[in-house]
Order: C-alpha cells, then sequence, then structure tokens
C-alpha cells in the first residue's frame, strides 16, 4: 500500500476536511491487480458515495483538540468510515434491513448483486485494520488504535446492536432496551471515533475520558435525530427511504416518548456532550460546533 501524503489544513473547517478525508479514501480504495476490477468498483461505489463523514471528522477534530496533527489522524479517520461503509452495505442486505436506496443511490447489492456487495463488506473491514497497521507511526498507538475499532465494530458493539434491533422487530422494546440499542449501534463507533483522534495523538487519560463522554452523548443525540427524520425528514434530502421503521414495527424515540420530547432529548444530549469536551477549552469548539449541528441535520 502506498504511503499517503497529505498537506496540514491551516484550519479545521468543514470543506477543508472533507476534501482532506475524500481525496484520502479515494488514495486507500485502490487496490493492486490481485483485486477483481469488480470488486473494487463496488467498494469505491460504497466508500466514497457522497456522505455527511461524521466519523472521520470526529476523529479528525479531536486530534486536533488534543493538540495533535490532522495529517496524522487521518489514516484513523478513514479506518473508521471503512468500518461504517462496510456496516451499511451489510445492514442494507435483504437478509437485514432490506434497503433498496442509500445516500441518494441504489444501494450496493442493488448495483452488484448480494454476493459482490457481502465480498465488499468483508473487504472494507480488513482494510481498515490494514490501515491502520500500516499508516499509524507508532507502533502501540496502532496496536491501540486496532483494540479499539475492533471492540466498537465487534459483538458487543455495532454488530451486537445490529442484532438486537433484528431482533427487537419481533417484539416490543421499552426506552432503556432502544437506548441499549443504539449506544452499540450506533453510539460505539461514533464514541470510538473520538477515542481514535486521542490515541493517535498520545492523549492524556483525562483528555481520553472527556472524549468517550462526549462521544457517548452525541451518538445517542445522533440517533434520536435519525429517528425523527424517519418521521419527519425529506426523502431526497436524507437519501434514503423513510417510514420504514414504522411499516416494520420497530420501536423508535418518537414513538416511545413522541416527537417533541424526543427532540427535547436530543438537545438535553447535546448539552451534556459540549459540556464534557469544557477541559480542552477553545480547541474544543469546533467539536462542539458539530454537536449542534446535529440537532439542525436534514439527512
Amino acid at each position: 500500500m502506498p504511503t499517503l501524503s497529505v498537506a496540514e489544513p491551516a484550519a479545521a473547517e468543514p470543506d477543508q476536511l472533507r476534501s482532506q478525508i475524500d481525496a484520502a479514501l479515494d488514495h486507500f480504495s485502490r487496490f493492486n491487480d490481485g483485486c477483481p476490477a469488480q470488486l473494487q468498483e463496488a467498494i469505491r461505489y460504497a466508500l466514497l458515495a457522497p456522505g455527511k463523514r461524521l466519523r472521520p471528522r470526529l476523529v479528525l477534530l479531536a486530534a486536533e483538540a488534543c493538540g495533535g496533527s490532522i495529517a496524522a489522524a487521518l489514516p484513523a479517520a478513514c479506518a473508521v468510515e471503512m468500518i461504517h461503509a462496510y456496516s451499511l452495505v451489510h445492514d442494507d442486505l435483504p437478509a437485514m434491513d432490506d434497503d433498496d436506496l442509500r445516500r441518494g443511490r441504489p444501494t450496493c447489492h442493488k448495483v452488484f448483486g448480494e454476493a459482490t456487495a457481502i465480498l465488499v463488506g468483508d473487504a472494507l473491514l480488513a482494510r481498515a485494520f490494514e490501515v491502520l497497521a500500516r499508516e499509524i507511526k507508532s507502533a502501540d498507538r496502532a496496536a491501540g488504535c486496532c483494540s479499539v475499532l475492533a471492540q466498537a465494530a465487534g459483538a458487543t458493539a455495532l454488530v451486537g446492536g445490529q442484532a438486537a434491533d433484528l431482533a427487537g422487530e419481533a417484539g416490543e422494546t421499552d426506552i432503556r432496551g432502544l437506548e441499549s440499542i443504539h449506544r452499540r449501534k450506533t453510539g460505539s463507533l461514533i464514541a470510538a471515533s473520538l477515542q481514535l483522534g486521542g490515541l493517535v495523538t498520545g492523549a492524556t487519560e483525562t483528555q481520553l475520558a472527556a472524549l468517550e463522554q462526549y462521544g457517548c452523548h452525541l451518538g445517542l443525540a445522533f440517533q434520536i435525530t435519525d429517528d425523527l427524520l424517519d418521521v419527519a425528514g425529506n426523502q431526497a434530502a436524507v437519501g434514503k427511504r423513510l417510514a420504514k421503521d414504522a411499516a416494520r414495527g420497530k420501536a423508535t424515540y418518537p414513538q416511545l416518548l413522541g416527537i417533541d420530547a424526543s427532540r427535547e432529548r436530543a438537545g438535553r444530549l447535546i448539552d451534556e456532550a459540549c459540556s464534557a469536551i469544557g477541559i480542552f477549552g477553545s480547541a474544543g469548539e469546533p467539536l462542539r460546533k458539530l454537536a449542534r449541528s446535529v440537532l439542525d441535520r436534514t439527512r
């Protein structure tokens, strides 16, 4: 794998970060001749699709808040987005959530077939850890990043949350059960993104704990807004089929709490997320700004 070379952005502005992330994802999704052409096309279709890039941005902003380099954190940011993209490809499969629209385009299995979509997810999962192991310069930090990301993507976190979510379709789920699902399915990878940004820079335990708290609150708020968009969003803006949770009988925050109470809960969680990173002072302002933007998201 060729080494990624990037210029350090002058500041953590959203457009600058997105440009850096997209260029790095393009770089890391190019394989040698051993990768079949259709598989590489499908990998790039899934990974480079237009998206929020929330998780990789969190990695970079966390690194910057801890006094680190955005360029040094970029491989970890790409690794997180690869795990996220893999999870979306697999979640969209007919055996899982059975979706035909993602990020405003047909889902991967609709374009390339189910077998190729499964392999895309497998390849992205493996590539994420290859990127961490090869590109994070300190061996200790690379190992720490691999451990954090593997746990967040595993059976007690992202995968376990998806399993519990699927099981929840067969029966009722109360608010505690719903939060447990989403802290694993959505929140774990968001919290891991913050941790990775800190680990790459050699953050202190106090800094890592603050980032983890911020990530936990932000992840749950993000999921609540996702549920609200499923109820009242614009499908063209959101880029995926809406009202599908109600059609499947799945529990959601609006269903259990109501729309207004759900919005209020999301607002409180964002306040708690911003308070959690007070130790960073002005260096944490980009993270606070990103958190507040979650409440206004339309996709």
